[in-house]
């Protein structure tokens, strides 16, 4: 995905104009987006214990113990702050998250998992960006609102839930009313996604490999495909499949990514079987956008180190409707055989 504005700390939210503060008065069950439903305290005190939890970090699976909270890093190389390489209106996500003025996109710099075909490998692996406190996350939310998006896509979260779980509840007293989507590769803690029950509304993880030896090759991770199945449960037990509005923008569910590998080394078939056992209604974009990226090369990774053909999609699709699932993205992916 191309990056074409870099963050700032945004220390002055007061540049950015935004509505009357909210209370936590004005919640209700029920409310949209989800975490207008929590009273503020709620959020805070989730995000105290969260930022508390630093100290001995167990933010993600790698539950490396770092003291984050004191600056030290490990897996993720993050340590107190949250660290933003850029933020800006997003054309290039799905049709029911960018609409007609964009998704709001929030890049976080590093990551926890270290695949070594990472198309934004200056982001994941070198950190490029800046840090920010979270008076400054918020004001980004407040400022891509403000440019009228639809939604704030939280990209690569995985390892800051503490961070924007602080920054929220400045951001809502500041005005926020946009949909949160979780935008991960998977690699999640349970206890932070069960911190962000009742605040996400869209979940959009992108599975990446199922073979567990596989995984260790190509992510640094054997854990990952178990990690990856108890995670997509949680979200879909805490949103559903994805609801669209009258307008075709995604409202709440579950929103599945699939990058389709060189010669099926995804696992795509187990995939999607374990995709519809988990419900057959399940919103799935077979993304067809790989090409030799990162750490791939002809002498490291030559079975990777090549794009996807027509016949590989092909049987994506095939082996997708052949497990039951049928609803696909129409954009992305599997819209060039369409157009065939």
């Amino acid at each position: 995905m191309a990056r074409t504005r870099t963050a700032t700390s945004c220390s002055s939210p007061s540049a950015i104009s935004v509505a009357a503060p909210r209370t936590s008065s004005t919640r209700s069950e029920g409310a949209w987006p989800a975490y207008l439903g929590l009273p503020l305290e709620e959020i805070r005190r989730r995000a105290a214990e969260a930022v508390a939890a630093l100290a001995s970090c167990a933010a993600c699976p790698r539950n490396c113990r770092a003291d984050r909270l004191h600056g030290k890093t490990a897996a993720c190389r993050s340590g107190r702050w949250a660290r933003v390489a850029s933020a800006f209106p997003h054309f290039g996500e799905e049709d029911c998250l960018r609409g007609r003025r964009g998704s709001g996109t929030i890049f976080f710099s590093w990551c926890n998992l270290r695949c070594v075909f990472c198309q934004n490998f200056d982001v994941s692996q070198q950190g490029v960006g800046a840090e920010v406190r979270p008076e400054g996350l918020a004001a980004i939310m407040l400022e891509l609102q403000a440019l009228g998006c639809h939604n704030i896509n939280l990209v690569t979260p995985e390892h800051v839930v503490p961070q924007v779980l602080e920054a929220l509840p400045l951001a809502i007293e500041g005005g926020l009313g946009l949909p949160l989507v979780y935008n991960t590769g998977a690699y999640d803690g349970l206890e932070s996604l069960r911190a962000l029950d009742g605040i996400v509304d869209i979940y959009m993880p992108d599975v990446k490999v199922w073979d567990p030896a596989l995984a260790l090759r190509y992510l640094r991770a054997r854990d990952y495909p178990e990690v990856a199945r108890a995670a997509f449960r949680e979200m879909h037990r805490q949103v559903g499949d994805l609801v669209l509005g009258a307008d075709g923008l995604a409202r709440r569910g579950l929103l599945v990514r699939h990058l389709v590998m060189p010669g099926g080394i995804a696992g795509t078939g187990e995939i999607v079987r374990f995709l519809a056992g988990l419900s057959p209604d399940t919103y799935v974009n077979f993304m067809d956008q790989y090409h030799p990226a990162g750490r791939v090369s002809p002498e490291r990774f030559p079975e990777i180190n090549r794009r996807v053909s027509d016949a590989e999609l092909d049987a994506t699709l095939d082996a997708a409707r052949a497990a039951g699932l049928h609803r696909f993205d129409p954009r992305r992916g599997l819209a060039r055989l369409a157009a065939r």
